[in-house]
Formats: C-alpha cells, sequence, structure tokens
C-alpha cells in the first residue's frame, strides 16, 4: 500500500517516530501510549507493519495475544529465532510474505508483516 491507501485505511490520526531511518508512522489507541499498530514504508510503500505493545483482544488465525510461546510451534512448527534485545522475533517466510511473532517473558506479545529479508527488530 502507498501512505495515501495507509490514510485512506486507517485514518490521519497517528504519530510519526523520529528516531526511524525509515518512515515510520505509529497508531496508537491513546495519544503517546503505545498500544495499536505501527507501518514503516521504503520508497512510500508499506515495508512492515506490526502490532505495538499487546493490544488487548488481538489475535493472529486464532492465536491470542499472551498466548504461551509453545503455542506459536505447536501452530506453525518449529520458526527461525532471531534475537531482538529483549525480546525476540519467530520469523516465517511464505512466498512474497514474512509473519513475524513476537515473543517477551515466554509468550507471545505482537505480530507483524514484512517484506521477505526486511529485519523482523523494530
Amino acid at each position: 500500500m502507498t501512505q495515501a491507501q495507509v490514510e485512506q485505511a486507517w485514518g490521519t490520526n497517528y504519530g510519526r517516530c523520529r528516531n526511524c531511518t525509515r518512515t515510520t508512522w505509529y497508531f496508537n489507541y491513546d495519544e503517546f501510549h503505545a498500544q495499536g499498530a505501527a507501518v514503516r514504508f521504503r520508497k512510500g510503500r508499506v515495508d512492515a507493519v506490526w502490532t505495538l505493545w499487546k493490544p488487548d483482544g488481538w489475535h493472529a488465525r486464532r492465536l491470542t495475544l499472551g498466548a504461551a510461546a509453545p503455542t506459536i510451534t505447536g501452530r506453525w512448527g518449529a520458526l527461525v529465532t532471531i534475537p531482538c534485545g529483549s525480546y525476540e522475533a519467530r520469523v516465517l517466510t511464505r512466498g512474497s510474505v514474512t509473519s513475524v511473532f513476537y515473543v517477551y517473558g515466554g509468550k507471545l506479545w505482537g505480530f507483524g508483516l514484512n517484506r521477505p529479508g526486511g529485519s523482523p527488530c523494530h
């Protein structure tokens, strides 16, 4: 999607990341409270989208945020694991889409979509 398409779908009430190397928008439930979703752009098109923090009730294919990490493996099998500081990204690439499951404290804390080859750590 282009930036205009994202604005059309999600609106214009977003914050911009000041320290990011690529244009990144934060769609938070409450202003200055990091819970919601983020969108990163490359060359004017969406490069990655991911959850911010752990929004209540969000799920990925019937796997609810907060689920124990082993349920990810039970659902998708062994995934590539990439350390990202205090959390880890479990990566599944199929075709031109990379799904990322973020694990913190042994639980599914978030999820995202990346273009293949992009860093899953945000």
